[in-house]
């Protein structure tokens, strides 16, 4: 049991999978048939064998209620995190007592691993914060500075140059060179130290051949990238906010600014993707008394899953460093355990959506989206048969992208909403709207549902 005696429902639980795969393999395991062993503590512990091909069962203990987040612990050979047995555990778990005994003893070997981590944790939070660390060399470190700045300014003048050599020789050449012209190109930005140039490269080798009207996307896409190169190229005669988002655009870390923000931060959502090397995931939380929105990311490299594992409708009363001008933040201390019941934010209409993605564009031309949270809205076909969010007084909508258009989530939005209104948390941007979860008219606790 987690704190207040809740457990997770059945989408948080699943939301915290890597990948589809696992979902699927850890659903199959969600069922009492291989499990023997199971229980849960008070303090948020839940342990179990499940049975595999082997002689001897799998021992898995999942920690939901540490101050540092959940973690998961299983001797199968799996690298991800959680595995297919953490998340059947967990379905297990969700199930009721009937499923896991609540307020049970764990045994030694899942105590062992519990009481380990739990002290780790407190050694870290009663560590002196002032211990000293070896003296930094301020001239050291402006070289390194120095030798980046250069690096990425070659780096951009050579993509400027192939560019223009792209659209002199017309766009059919970028169709008919393939996939690897751009590899090539997002690998020299990469030398360059720009890893935000790299993206936005591969990005462009996305858009060839991609359907009807490619060209014409190639060439904004190319715009853009051009316009973020001559910012950095002449990122010192900017004034001073525009040339932080340059720099953070082309690659630069931008460090947290000021103390961090305690609040009780609301799980809104979590979802991952890959580029086939690494897996980012994302978790958008929102803050009760701040009523701001805030981005927190975490990588997984070889195949392995980000550690960051948060269970969407939980809230954490919880310090997060937000960096200047920038949605993202980095999850510190952690006060007590995850509970539900979390402040949803406050919902807005279409038109202020628009607005303040509007706003936020023109300090930001490369923005792609805006978080925002859509009250009383009802997904609704359009007349060309995709798909919208419209107003309940149906003077105003919004057409979802296409990668919402086609996921299993537009299904979960579609059967939660029943064609009543419903509140939809997502991302407004150019595209289109994309929703990341949502919850019904109701009571405060009614269960928040993830669309991802």
């Amino acid at each position: 049991m987690t704190q207040q005696g809740v457990r997770w429902t059945t989408d948080q639980v699943l939301a915290l999978a890597p990948d589809a795969a696992s979902r699927k393999a850890g659903s199959k395991l969600g069922t009492a048939g291989p499990w023997s062993g199971t229980g849960s503590s008070d303090e948020g512990a839940v342990w179990g064998q499940c049975r595999g091909s082997g002689s001897t069962p799998y021992r898995t203990v999942v920690d939901t209620g540490g101050a540092q987040g959940t973690a998961y612990k299983c001797s199968c050979p799996s690298r991800k995190f959680p595995c297919k047995h953490a998340v059947g555990l967990l379905l297990l778990w969700a199930g009721g007592a009937a499923q896991v005994p609540a307020g049970a003893e764990a045994p030694d070997w899942a105590q062992e691993w519990l009481t380990g981590r739990r002290e780790r944790a407190e050694r870290q939070r009663t560590a002196p914060q002032d211990a000293p660390s070896a003296p930094a060399d301020p001239e050291a470190a402006r070289r390194r500075a120095e030798r980046r700045t250069q690096r990425i300014t070659a780096g951009a003048t050579e993509l400027e140059q192939r560019l223009t050599d792209l659209l002199r020789g017309g766009l059919a050449q970028a169709e008919q060179a393939g996939y690897g012209m751009w590899e090539e190109t997002a690998a020299r930005m990469v030398d360059a130290q720009a890893p935000g140039l790299a993206s936005r490269v591969r990005e462009l080798g996305t858009i060839p051949a991609s359907g009807p009207g490619w060209p014409a996307r190639l060439l904004e896409e190319c715009a853009l990238l051009h316009l973020l190169d001559r910012g950095w190229l002449h990122h010192a005669d900017l004034p001073v906010e525009l040339a932080a988002t340059v720099r953070t655009r082309v690659g630069l870390p931008a460090q947290p600014a000021g103390p961090a923000l305690r609040d009780r931060w609301l799980v809104l959502c979590q979802y991952d993707t890959t580029d086939g090397h690494l897996t980012t995931r994302r978790a958008w939380l929102h803050g009760a008394e701040s009523d701001r929105t805030v981005l927190l990311l975490s990588y997984g490299a070889a195949g392995r899953a980000p550690a960051l594992a948060l269970a969407p409708g939980l809230a954490l009363d919880a310090a997060v460093a937000v960096r200047p001008g920038s949605l993202r933040g980095e999850l510190g201390e952690q006060f007590g355990a995850p509970e539900a019941g979390g402040t949803r934010p406050s919902g807005t209409d279409v038109g202020e959506a628009l607005a303040r993605y509007g706003t936020e564009l023109r300090g930001d031309p490369w923005l792609e989206s805006w978080p925002v949270t859509l009250a009383d809205v009802i997904p609704a076909r359009t007349p060309e048969g995709g798909w919208q969010l419209a107003a309940a007084d149906g003077k105003s909508a919004l057409p979802l992208t296409p990668t919402a258009t086609a996921s299993p989530g537009l299904w979960r939005l579609v059967s939660l909403s029943g064609g009543g209104p419903v509140t939809v948390f997502g991302a407004c941007g150019h595209a289109g709207f994309r929703p990341l979860s949502a919850w019904a008219r109701g009571p405060a606790g009614a269960d928040l549902v993830p669309l991802t």
